[in-house]
């Protein structure tokens, strides 16, 4: 049983963020339309950009 990653995948760490008022705003609005908290979309984005790369990476 491969229980030990998705526990550790349960895991939320808290990180510090700083961003420019646009920005801020920019996925303030992002976020209402795609019925989001600003931190799931921030969390959705980043995991979609790595999800991307780690398939580029393989590809190459």
């Amino acid at each position: 049983m491969d229980d030990g990653k998705k526990d550790t995948e349960k895991i939320k760490k808290q990180v510090p963020l700083r961003l420019s008022s646009q920005l801020f705003a920019d996925l303030m609005r992002w976020a209402e339309e795609d019925f989001r908290s600003l931190n799931g979309q921030i969390e959705f984005l980043l995991t979609e950009c790595v999800k991307k790369r780690k398939g580029e990476k393989k590809d190459g």
